[in-house]
């Protein structure tokens, strides 16, 4: 709860366009001023990290946060896959309760292996791997999967044991915020630093808050809704807004979402015509048995990201959208030039 409310007024302190938002950012810049330095000498080490093989590409945030990201490494390693590569998945499993480097199974349980793992490994068919030390992760997938012909990482871009061959920040529509360094803004490192990226990846009507060399934009779009305890078939997200939820009051829905920005996944519900009560939990929010039992609500409604939290519980009024991601054709044409002019071991 306390997390959640900190999150919160840190999230109004540096997208927030009040006054009091201007003044509390000002009045934090000179300690996001001392972070500036720190941040410069941990790109320029990341910079001269020897060129791993197999090429590694890094799906990440210069903002803190949630912008679609893994989304965005999904659907990039699916697209690459579908055109003859070997792709391996790699994410850092935060607020697991292993910390060690391992391979993640589809069916790893979330409180061990942190719930964007356990994401990554039940809706992809490459194998994953997470660590704390994304470094030591990395050579356990390569080692125990060496026909790997590049490796994605779902963040890391700021980790500096992670070797990288391509850079792609994404930007959503919060864009940089205030552009201040943390903790007066969201910024991990200077906003100066995506024109060093290898591209940019600009989600839906997102637009770059700096200049950028290469930007191209993916789209999110909902997929469809999965219940958790199966008693019945996944259906199409239009389909089950006609069919499910068609007619129920709102205060027969709740949506529930432990993400940076939990308005985005209300906001897409709204737009299929699902309206209902709304919870925002904080990011990698825990849930558990006893919450969904103090709901009331008859229909309980969730992220993939939150379901794989709670599917070994869950009754059969929780459902998890699943979404895809749709990135521009030409980013992944140029991802594929990109690999081709990588060195070779």
């Amino acid at each position: 709860m306390l997390r959640h409310l900190i999150e919160r007024l840190l999230r109004a302190l540096w997208f927030g366009k009040s006054l009091g938002a201007r003044v509390a950012g000002l009045l934090l810049a000179p300690l996001g001023a001392l972070l500036e330095p720190i941040t410069v000498r941990r790109r320029r080490q990341i910079e001269s990290l020897p060129r791993p093989q197999p090429p590694v590409i890094i799906v990440g945030n210069l903002v803190v946060g949630g912008s679609g990201k893994t989304p965005l490494a999904l659907a990039l390693a699916r697209a690459l896959s579908e055109r003859g590569l070997r792709i391996g998945l790699l994410c850092g499993g935060y607020r697991a309760l292993r910390t060690d480097a391992r391979l993640v199974p589809p069916d790893a349980d979330a409180r061990e292996h942190g719930d964007e793992a356990c994401l990554l490994a039940a809706a992809s068919t490459c194998p994953v791997a997470a660590g704390r030390d994304r470094g030591q992760a990395l050579s356990c997938l390569t080692q125990r999967h060496p026909e790997l012909d590049a490796v994605i990482a779902d963040d890391g871009l700021q980790h500096l044991r992670l070797p990288r061959s391509i850079e792609i920040a994404v930007f959503d529509r919060r864009g940089a915020g205030n552009g201040r360094l943390m903790p007066a803004g969201p910024l991990r490192e200077p906003l100066r630093h995506a024109s060093r990226m290898d591209a940019v990846a600009l989600n839906e009507t997102a637009h770059s808050p700096t200049p950028t060399p290469r930007q191209f934009h993916f789209q999110v779009r909902p997929l469809r809704f999965v219940a958790l305890d199966g008693h019945q078939e996944p259906l199409e997200a239009e389909a089950f807004a006609a069919q499910v939820c068609k007619g129920m009051a709102p205060e027969r829905i709740l949506a529930m979402a432990g993400m940076g920005e939990p308005e985005r996944f209300f906001d897409t519900l709204r737009a299929l015509g699902i309206h209902g009560a709304t919870l925002a939990l904080a990011d990698h929010a825990d849930i558990d048995a006893a919450l969904l039992s103090s709901i009331k609500s008859e229909l309980i409604l969730m992220t993939a990201k939150d379901a794989v939290k709670c599917r070994t519980f869950a009754d059969r009024r929780c459902w998890a959208l699943e979404v895809t991601a749709h990135p521009d054709p030409g980013m992944i044409d140029w991802l594929l030039e990109a690999l081709r002019g990588q060195p070779t071991a």
